[in-house]
């Protein structure tokens, strides 16, 4: 069956690098507040995490909250599905539902748990299970590929993601089934529950890694939205048979002094005095 060519959706915000730290900041305090009152959550990787998910949504992809399904738009996967609050903050933000769901986070029977399900409006696939998200967008990459939309599937790492074997095994096919159309950004905040990822299972030159397996890489200031856009469009352009991967250097708990390179908050809600400090810090 002949598929005509679906031409991929512009974005329309392009905000300054002034405005995006103002938006970032304010994400910042959603995702605390919200890991705040669910007394549970990850706050570490969500603040290193939103300054790229903010470039992405309100600078580089297309997409229309009020039809959240139509072709043409850009896809973006969160492989690291813990650091969900980060991307409900932005999806609320950007009207995809109401900013109240943000307050019931991991509540029995509400629409925001601690990791994405494509029940919540702007979600592409279920996440959570380390590795699988990297997984699922070079199938979406390959499926868009398929239908001739002319879009991008972006796909965002956790650093200690990437000592699951099966993040290699999905690099392998992106290359071998020329998925230009797929774009990775590494979280590389070099923290995971256990510690210090180069103690936990080294991971070294990842830089070299994705080449190796085939992928034209790019090594950012992942804090630095000037970086962040500039080589997202470049990844963009690149139309040459080869999947990308921007490797972004991070730092866990951005933005909250106390929990800024803080191994303890990977995984850990403040209690009323730090969060009351955090939203303080944040205000």
């Amino acid at each position: 069956m002949f598929l005509k060519s679906v031409k991929r959706m512009k974005n329309t915000k392009n905000l300054t690098f002034e405005e995006l730290a103002v938006k970032s900041k304010s994400l910042r305090y959603n995702i605390v507040k919200m890991i705040g009152l669910a007394e549970s959550g990850h706050p570490g990787g969500s603040l290193s995490a939103i300054d790229i998910i903010t470039a992405l949504y309100y600078n580089i992809m297309g997409y229309d909250p009020k039809n959240p399904n139509l072709d043409s738009r850009d896809r973006f996967i969160l492989s690291k599905g813990h650091a969900c609050p980060a991307l409900y903050a932005t999806l609320a933000d950007l009207g995809y539902f109401k900013e109240e769901e943000l307050w019931n986070l991991r509540q029995l029977g509400a629409l925001l748990q601690g990791h994405p399900t494509i029940e919540i409006p702007g979600i592409e696939v279920n996440t959570g299970s380390l590795g699988q998200g990297f997984s699922s967008s070079v199938g979406v990459a390959i499926g868009c590929k398929l239908n001739k939309y002319e879009n991008n599937v972006f796909v965002l790492l956790g650093d200690g993601e990437c000592q699951e074997g099966q993040v290699w095994e999905a690099a392998m096919a992106a290359a071998h089934y020329k998925l230009d159309n797929l774009i990775g950004f590494v979280d590389r905040n070099k923290l995971q529950i256990d510690g210090c990822t180069e103690d936990v299972m080294c991971l070294a030159d990842l830089k070299a890694k994705f080449a190796g397996f085939g992928f034209d890489v790019f090594e950012i200031e992942g804090h630095n939205y000037e970086e962040i856009i500039k080589t997202a469009e470049l990844a963009k352009s690149m139309k040459n048979g080869k999947p990308k991967m921007i490797i972004a250097n991070t730092i866990k708990g951005k933005g909250v002094s106390f929990m800024e390179n803080n191994v303890g908050f990977h995984g850990k809600a403040p209690n009323k005095e730090e969060l009351e400090k955090a939203l303080t810090e944040l205000q």
